[in-house]
């Protein structure tokens, strides 16, 4: 019995890249709220991903419908002359928190009426079910793969979403400190399929050298009092 080789063209390149510095000068957990844009800084960093990019075979681009998302998918589109499609499955994660800023000292988790949203860190209680992330995130990526056969695509969304498929992939357990998540402003999480299968995950930081050091993977965020303003809370962003 012989089986037939396989060739590049069952092999399929799907970068799920966060949006870049969103400006929020008051701090708040935006989620899923309009009117968040990115910052000058921000589109520095959709510009250095999309030069990092510019030689990939990339056929297809889809972005989360948030504002932050599809203008860090925008100078990416332009450089392949491709449109960008929205895919509402890489939305932000649903929060009980959105729209209100999130301190110890100086924020949300100082009145005790919202407790009772700190209970189960596993589901979480504050938010959108991991397990629901997953489905819908595997599901985009995908359609996205789908899109792209034999090519590559560029997935933009959030930093939950994309934090959580990752550990899904590699066979991790979905809760986490979300101190400790490896996915930095404008980051590209790779995924490598053979036909449907993911055959490997990769991670890089293009615009590493743009991103403030308290926003980078792995940093520790500064909470309550002298807290900086617009820096990750871990609740998603």
């Amino acid at each position: 019995m012989t089986t037939t080789p396989k060739t590049d063209s069952d092999v399929t390149v799907v970068h799920l890249m966060r949006h870049g510095e969103v400006a929020n000068p008051d701090g708040v957990l935006y989620g899923r709220l309009p009117g968040y844009h990115l910052s000058e800084l921000g589109r520095q960093m959709a510009d250095r991903v999309a030069e990092h990019l510019a030689g990939r075979d990339i056929t297809h681009v889809v972005a989360s419908p948030l504002e932050r998302a599809q203008e860090t998918a925008t100078p990416i589109a332009k450089a392949h002359g491709l449109d960008i499609a929205s895919d509402e499955r890489l939305i932000e994660a649903d929060n009980i928190f959105q729209g209100k800023t999130f301190g110890v000292g100086d924020g949300a988790l100082k009145k005790p009426e919202n407790w009772k949203y700190l209970t189960n860190p596993f589901r979480p209680s504050w938010g959108e079910p991991y397990i629901e992330l997953v489905v819908r995130m595997m599901e985009a990526l995908g359609a996205a793969r789908d899109a792209a056969r034999g090519h590559e695509a560029v997935c933009v969304s959030h930093q939950l979403p994309i934090w959580v498929v990752r550990q899904f992939a590699e066979r991790r357990r979905l809760w986490h400190d979300p101190r400790k998540r490896q996915c930095t402003l404008a980051s590209l999480t790779t995924f490598t399929y053979r036909g449907d299968k993911i055959v490997s995950v990769g991670y890089s930081e293009p615009a590493l050298d743009l991103v403030p050091a308290h926003l980078r993977a792995g940093a520790q965020p500064r909470w309550g009092k002298g807290a900086i303003k617009g820096a990750s809370k871990g609740f998603g962003a």
